[in-house]
């Protein structure tokens, strides 16, 4: 019997509503998710754990990961890029989350171009589908990633906070294009 893996949750208010950020023992970042959105939180946990395969433990600040995320709304975009990830999912899903790591703040791609770069080209849907069960929002970017024709798509937190995201790192949408970095 696998052992039940502890998991420790902080909750922090941001310029666009709470976000709850989950660490392991390890400091390894689990998710980092919109507290209106726990229901989503926990059915990814139980696919990838079981449904009695993690405990959620109150905690400040594990691993200073919440004073990181702070610290992004507050303006220092790369601190993102240092932090510790720890994610499950499958072989294919981990390799999209790795690639998404790699577009930098201020630019986006689209899902035809993140599945190019992954080396999988025929891939797009499946990719979309990677994108949108991942756990580490922000710090892993799946808001970077916009539809072929430049407009934003969906966002598990919702297309507003989509926006607000990419304004903050510098991109401004109009409601037509965002400017592409590939």
């Amino acid at each position: 019997m696998t052992p039940t893996l502890t998991l420790r949750i902080d909750r922090v208010a941001t310029p666009i509503g709470e976000m709850a950020i989950v660490a392991d023992n390890d400091d390894g970042l689990r998710a980092v998710d919109w507290s209106d959105h726990d229901d989503r939180l926990h059915r990814l946990f139980s696919r990838h754990y079981g449904k009695t395969g993690y405990v959620l433990e109150p905690a400040r600040n594990p691993g200073g990961l919440t004073d990181a995320m702070l610290a992004y709304f507050e303006g220092d975009l790369d601190i993102i890029d240092k932090l510790p990830v720890a994610t499950a999912g499958t072989e294919f899903q981990r390799q999209v989350w790795q690639e998404l790591r790699r577009i930098p703040h201020g630019m986006t791609i689209t899902y035809s171009e993140l599945a190019r770069r992954i080396g999988r080209p025929a891939a797009i849907r499946a990719v979309g589908l990677a994108n949108g069960a991942n756990p580490i929002g922000i710090v892993v970017p799946c808001h970077r990633v916009i539809g072929a024709n430049g407009t934003l798509t969906g966002y598990g937190g919702g297309m507003a906070r989509k926006k607000w995201l990419l304004a903050h790192e510098g991109i401004a949408h109009s409601g037509a294009q965002l400017p592409l970095g590939l």
